[in-house]
């Protein structure tokens, strides 16, 4: 789904600095209780700037917390960290979610990241994209069923399938396969693929949003946590989601710091033009920071689990109260 091109070694790199923030200072602090908080990749990204911006500012000491940031040994361990309660909390997919709650893994979506879905296809600076242009052409994807399932939904839009385009799958990047004219577009977002396609391609790519040919608007990236942790610590989970409000509204509202704070953390993990524009293409995927920066939005869950069970992608669909609650979020951000 993203740019994940820094290595093995940067890896254990990343995952062995990921607590060097102190946070505020210990006398200034309430009695801390440490929140393990599992990533979505191995490697370190811009992504993650708003937490780390918070624990180094003290958001998170100053609600109590002594926040844990854990990058899991392989994309897949995201859920199982959480589903088996090694990390109370996660940064994920919400489809991460959605299958995880298929084999019946006591998690839930708590706050989402983004007000919506920043998928689709992208072309090299110039292309004219428009779905009935697809039909013939290499599409460099990833492996993933939900990718699968966004471009047959945007295909379908123009009375097309996946068999009228060849699905190219990329191990980690699909980047590389577009710059090096092995496909004619790929599938990305634009604060990843979109970001590389400007920092490793020099140039502005094309884009065509999914959303617009038929594709939910469910934000990709989702706040999770573990069902039991959340029901025996409710009032921690509300403060964990404070200082992470508090984190994110800082950290757009001071875009130049959040880098910073990255490369303080993980220097020996930091491309710093790439986490620079990430953070830069980042920041308006958040909109408005008010009040309902994290809140849950029941029609984007529920066009997103709509499409998921006309797709087949579970083998059924639970009650949407089962995949995700605003209960933890404090009204009106105080």
């Amino acid at each position: 789904m993203k740019f994940r091109g820094l290595g093995l070694g940067l890896m254990l790199a990343a995952i062995a600095v990921g607590s060097l923030f102190s946070g505020a200072r210990a006398e200034d602090a309430p009695a801390q209780t440490k929140v393990t908080f599992v990533q979505e990749w191995p490697v370190a990204d811009g992504f993650w700037i708003p937490w780390i911006l918070g624990k180094q500012k003290g958001f998170y000491a100053a609600e109590g917390i002594d926040l844990d940031i854990v990058a899991p040994p392989t994309v897949a361990d995201t859920m199982k960290f959480l589903g088996t309660g090694a990390a109370d909390v996660a940064f994920t997919t919400v489809m991460d979610i959605v299958f995880a709650k298929d084999q019946g893994a006591p998690v839930k979506a708590i706050g989402r990241y983004g007000r919506g879905n920043n998928w689709g296809i992208i072309g090299k600076e110039g292309t004219a994209l428009t779905v009935e242009g697809l039909k013939g052409k290499t599409v460099g994807i990833y492996n993933d069923a939900w990718t699968k399932a966004q471009l047959s939904l945007m295909l379908k839009s123009a009375k097309l399938t996946t068999d009228d385009v060849t699905m190219v799958a990329a191990a980690d990047d699909t980047v590389p396969l577009l710059l090096q004219g092995k496909v004619d577009v790929i599938t990305g977002i634009t604060n990843a693929e979109g970001t590389e396609m400007v920092t490793a391609g020099k140039q502005t790519p094309s884009f065509m949003p999914a959303i617009e040919h038929g594709v939910p608007n469910t934000p990709i990236f989702m706040l999770a946590g573990n069902e039991a942790w959340l029901a025996k610590n409710p009032d921690l989970a509300k403060r964990f989601l404070k200082a992470t409000q508090k984190s994110m509204e800082y950290a757009i509202a001071h875009p130049d710091e959040g880098p910073a704070a990255f490369a303080a953390a993980y220097s020996k993990a930091y491309d710093p033009v790439f986490i620079n524009q990430q953070w830069k293409d980042t920041i308006p995927q958040f909109g408005k920071a008010g009040y309902d920066l994290l809140v849950l939005d029941d029609a984007d869950w529920a066009a997103l689990l709509a499409a998921v069970k006309d797709l087949g992608l579970v083998k059924e669909t639970l009650p949407a109260a089962q995949y995700y609650t605003n209960d933890f979020i404090t009204k009106g951000g105080n």
